[in-house]
């Protein structure tokens, strides 16, 4: 029997699949990994312990799927769209000093926020490709912000590469770069198959494709970069035959994983949605469509020959955590507290289906990455009163999730005006285990949500590449299994509710940013 491996590097843990040829996912492991905050808007981490987590996740999942290591063909990674830093000699660049060294500016990271300013002020034909604003979230910016402010890393710069790419790099020596990396966070033109001219050196990075050792052209998600190198396979208990496939950002993972098996069928009808910390909603297309505020179009960045836009809200299940943090109220729901909610106001909805009466909450406590592009928008609760604090927390926190699935529905109503007709949503991550979240999607929305036929559709979308390079010897994309889903529809009785909802969750954006809808 032969197999593949997924692996997956979220932001607080790296995650590993073995899958074999139908799909099946034989075995799992996680590691944690660290998160530096040395600064408010500052979020760091570090190569080195991230590798090591991935070899300890890799280890921990062949042994629980009792494979051998000459068994394992190929594996591909999938990561956040986090910015690796080496020096010339291929050592972390640290950004601030420590064990361990941190060399990663973290994709929640804001710290550019001028430098993204001065992207926006271009007027480039690269902001076409990016939903009309460059994102705080990108790494140009955060490229020029190393650049203006820390002239001696710059100096010593030799290796700038996303998450994902540098594990490639990692484990094979090679410095292919993902299309999925570089069309979606670098301002590379994947339709072109070149970089923009001019841009780089408009914002003041004549030099970054030499200092960061970045490619002519970009390599596609599943080409093969090589095999592993034999240090980098023994640290992961595996053997220099496994070959190694070039991989992709972990929401676009995500979307390979469910809508993407959907290739064949009303795909410009699907939406992908990752929900976890963050949210990530990818709409993949056969034509170029742009919409405002919504990253994209990215050509093959999912699917070879179809366009991919990606909307985002930067604090989903964050915001959630931050609720809880935010009021006493929530430590009578134990450990679990996400869990224990759910299940109170699941019961509570089915006699009281509008829990917050006047509250509501905008969930934008990060900034607004769709549909309004401001990273400067804030999050907020209004209509409180003086009634019992357990009471109120309860409307409080249901209005937060609600104010997620609004998001969303503001989303899909900008791909919709684009002339995207999403009617399903495919959820996956954390919030497709919440029996609350999957529900308000679909209420809030008015779309039909399927949720995954496997545990790890992220994994399963690394593995997707993994087996790539195999072709027909390892055929893991035909395997029917992978489609089988559950659904759920919106509920026909609450449409009215969520519609009066939706109108006063939107006027909130209608005071805080006039002329918007």
């Amino acid at each position: 029997m032969s197999y593949v491996l997924g692996i997956d590097v979220g932001s607080g843990s790296a995650r590993c699949g073995v899958f074999d040829v139908t799909g099946r996912l034989c075995g799992t492991a996680k590691a944690d990994i660290l998160i530096h905050r040395p600064a408010p808007g500052f979020v760091e981490q570090s190569s080195a312990d991230i590798w090591q987590a991935v070899c300890r996740a890799t280890r921990a999942a062949t042994r629980a799927a009792d494979v051998p290591p000459e068994a394992i063909l190929s594996l591909s990674y999938s990561a956040t769209c986090s910015l690796v830093l080496l020096d010339r000699d291929h050592e972390p660049l640290a950004l601030n000093a420590g064990d361990p060294p941190w060399d990663i500016i973290m994709w929640m990271d804001h710290r550019a926020t001028a430098e993204t300013d001065i992207c926006n002020r271009t007027a480039s034909p690269v902001l076409r490709n990016l939903g009309g604003a460059m994102s705080v979230e990108m790494q140009i910016p955060k490229l020029m912000w190393l650049n203006r402010n820390r002239p001696d890393l710059w100096a010593r710069l030799g290796y700038a590469g996303d998450l994902a790419d540098f594990l490639v790099f990692k484990s094979t020596g090679s410095l292919a770069r993902s299309i999925c990396t570089l069309g979606c966070k670098w301002t590379y033109d994947a339709d072109a198959g070149q970089w923009t001219p001019g841009f780089l050196e408009q914002v003041g990075l004549s030099d970054l494709r030499e200092r960061a050792a970045l490619p002519a052209q970009a390599a596609p998600i599943g080409g093969l970069a090589g095999s592993l190198d034999p240090a980098a396979a023994a640290e992961m208990g595996l053997t220099p035959a496994c070959q190694v496939a070039v991989g992709l950002i972990d929401a676009h993972a995500g979307a390979l994983g469910t809508a993407g098996l959907y290739a064949d069928d009303a795909l410009n009808t699907r939406l992908a949605l990752i929900a976890g910390t963050s949210n990530c909603h990818i709409a993949l297309t056969d034509q170029r469509v742009e919409v405002p505020g919504v990253w994209g179009p990215y050509h093959g960045a999912v699917l070879d020959g179809a366009w991919a836009l990606e909307g985002g809200q930067s604090a989903s299940g964050a915001m959630l955590d931050q609720i809880l943090d935010l009021f006493a109220a929530s430590q009578a729901y134990g450990e679990t507290p996400h869990d224990a909610l759910a299940r109170e106001l699941l019961e509570r909805m089915k006699t009281q289906p509008d829990i917050a009466g006047d509250i509501v909450v905008t969930p934008d406590f990060l900034g607004n990455r769709s549909p309004f592009a401001d990273p400067g928008l804030r999050g907020s609760i209004s209509g409180l009163t003086l009634e019992d604090p357990a009471e109120s927390f309860c409307k409080i926190y249901w209005a937060a999730c609600l104010s997620i699935a609004y998001g969303t529905r503001q989303i899909i109503g900008a791909m919709r005006g684009a002339g995207l007709p999403i009617r399903t949503i495919h959820l996956s991550g954390g919030h497709a285990r919440s029996d609350l979240l999957v529900r308000l999607y679909a209420d809030a929305t008015g779309c039909d949500v399927l949720l995954p036929g496997t545990a790890e559709p992220v994994l399963l979308g690394a593995a997707l590449a993994a087996a790539t390079p195999l072709g027909a010897a390892f055929p893991l994309g035909q395997a029917k299994a992978l489609r089988e889903t559950v659904a759920v529809q919106p509920d026909p009785a609450v449409q009215t509710m969520h519609a009066r909802r939706y109108k006063a969750f939107c006027q909130h954006y209608a005071s805080a940013k006039p002329g918007q809808p």
